[in-house]
C-alpha cells in the first residue's frame, strides 16, 4: 500500500506544473497577451528596485510574459542575469525573489513564464518541451542584450528547481550566458525517463509509462494530471510535504502556478522522458555554480549534474570538462529543496522566522566574478 502510494504521489509531482488560463488570449491572438499591472507577486517589492512589466518573442514564435527588475540609481551598463522556476511555478513566485534579490546587488534580472505557462503564450496550455523551453532562456538572453541599460556580454542565468537542468542545458548550447546557477535543480529528463530516485530505470517500466501516455493522446489529450497533491495524506513523503507548505499555502500559493492548481495535462511532459539535458554539459567553457541543499529529497540530481559536468565519464568515452577552474558544487547546511525556493522559515505557512538559507551576497559575488 504504502508502495503504491508513494509512487502515486511521485507521479503526481512530476506532473505538477502549468498554470490557469484566465490571463491568457485565445490562439488565435496567441502574441497578444492580457498582463496583470497591480503587485501580485507571493513576496513584497523591495524599495531598492524599480520593477516593470515586460515581453519577449522566442525563436518559436511564442511571446513570454516577464518581470524586470533594475537596481535604482546604478550606473550603466550593467550585467544582467535571467531567472526561472521551479517548474510548473509563476514569475510571482520563486524566480521573481530570485530577480529581485539580484537587482538589489546591481544586476538588471529578468524573471520569466516560460512558453504554455503563467501569463505568456502557448497552446495547448500546460505543455513543456525540452527545446522550446531551452530556447525560452536563450530567447531571454536575446532580450536582455538589447536593453540599453545592460552589457551584452555579461549575462547570466538563474535556473529553479526542475530549471536548474534547463539552465545547464541552455549554458552549455549558447555562448553567450557567461554564469549559471543551478538551485536546488532537477534534472528533469532524468526523473522523467528514470522516476524519481531512479526506481523506474528500466524498460520494462518505461516501456509501461510510455504505453500509458501514448493511449492518453487518443482518450482525453486535455486531461490535467493535477498539481500539488491536494489533501496531503498523513503518510507523505516530507519532500511532498514541503512541497504543499510551499505551494498550497500562503506561503507560496498564487493562483496562475500550476503547482498550486492543477498542474499538466497528463501528456504535457512526455517529450522529455527521452531527452537527456546534461549530455554536452561537461563542455561548458564558462562559469557554474550548482546549489543545493544538505536535506534535499533531490540533492542527487545536482551532484550528479555537477560531477558529470566537471568527470564526463571516461568509461563511455565523455572527456572531463578542460575548464573545471570556474565550476563548483555549494551545498547549504540544513537546507531542504523548498528551503532554496525562499529562504526557508521555522514554521509552516511561513510562519515563525525566516531561515535565510539563500546565500544571495554569494551568488551576488560569483555573479560579479564572472559577469565583468
Amino acid at each position: 500500500m504504502m508502495k503504491k502510494l508513494f509512487i502515486a504521489i511521485c507521479m503526481a509531482m512530476l506532473v505538477a506544473c502549468g498554470n490557469n488560463e484566465s490571463n491568457y488570449q485565445s490562439k488565435d491572438n496567441m502574441n497578444k497577451l492580457e498582463l496583470t499591472q497591480e503587485w501580485d507577486k507571493v513576496f513584497p517589492l523591495s524599495e531598492n528596485v524599480n520593477h516593470r512589466k515586460v515581453t519577449f518573442d522566442t525563436q518559436y514564435g511564442f511571446t513570454l510574459a516577464a518581470d524586470l527588475y533594475e537596481p535604482k540609481d546604478a550606473q550603466a551598463p550593467l550585467a544582467a542575469i535571467a531567472v526561472s522556476g521551479p517548474f510548473g511555478a509563476t514569475k510571482e513566485q520563486s524566480s521573481g525573489l530570485y530577480a529581485m534579490r539580484m537587482a538589489e546587488r546591481g544586476f538588471v534580472a529578468l524573471a520569466f513564464d516560460p512558453s504554455y505557462t503563467g501569463e505568456s503564450s502557448g497552446e495547448p496550455r500546460r505543455t513543456a518541451s525540452p527545446d522550446i523551453n531551452t530556447e525560452d532562456f536563450m530567447a531571454a538572453v536575446d532580450f536582455l542584450s538589447k536593453q540599453e541599460n545592460v552589457d551584452a556580454n555579461r549575462i547570466g542565468i538563474i535556473g529553479i528547481c526542475g530549471w536548474g537542468g534547463i539552465a545547464l542545458n541552455a549554458a552549455a548550447a549558447d555562448t553567450r550566458i557567461k554564469a549559471t546557477v543551478a538551485s536546488t535543480m532537477y534534472d528533469m529528463t532524468r526523473v522523467s525517463g528514470n522516476g524519481y530516485f531512479d526506481a523506474n530505470d528500466n524498460e520494462g517500466d518505461r516501456y509501461a509509462a510510455r504505453e500509458a501516455v501514448s493511449r492518453q493522446r487518443l482518450t482525453d489529450p486535455k486531461a490535467m494530471a493535477g498539481g500539488v497533491i491536494d489533501p496531503l495524506p498523513d503518510e507523505a513523503p516530507q519532500f511532498v510535504k514541503d512541497y504543499y507548505d510551499y505551494y498550497k499555502t500562503p506561503r507560496g500559493y498564487h493562483k496562475r502556478s500550476g503547482n498550486s492548481n492543477d498542474g499538466w495535462r497528463i501528456i504535457g511532459t512526455q517529450a522529455f522522458s527521452n531527452a537527456r539535458f546534461l549530455r554536452y554539459t561537461n563542455e561548458i567553457r564558462s562559469a557554474v555554480l550548482v546549489m543545493h541543499g544538505e536535506k534535499a529529497h533531490s540533492r542527487y540530481f545536482g551532484e550528479d549534474a555537477y560531477k558529470y559536468m566537471v568527470e564526463g565519464c571516461p568509461e563511455a568515452g565523455i572527456k572531463p570538462n578542460a575548464h573545471p577552474e570556474n565550476k563548483q558544487l555549494l551545498i547549504i547546511p540544513g537546507a531542504s529543496h523548498c528551503d532554496l525556493y525562499d529562504g526557508g522559515y521555522t514554521e509552516l505557512v511561513g510562519k515563525g522566522q525566516p531561515k535565510n538559507l539563500i546565500p544571495w551576497d554569494t551568488l551576488a559575488e560569483f555573479f560579479g566574478k564572472y559577469l565583468k
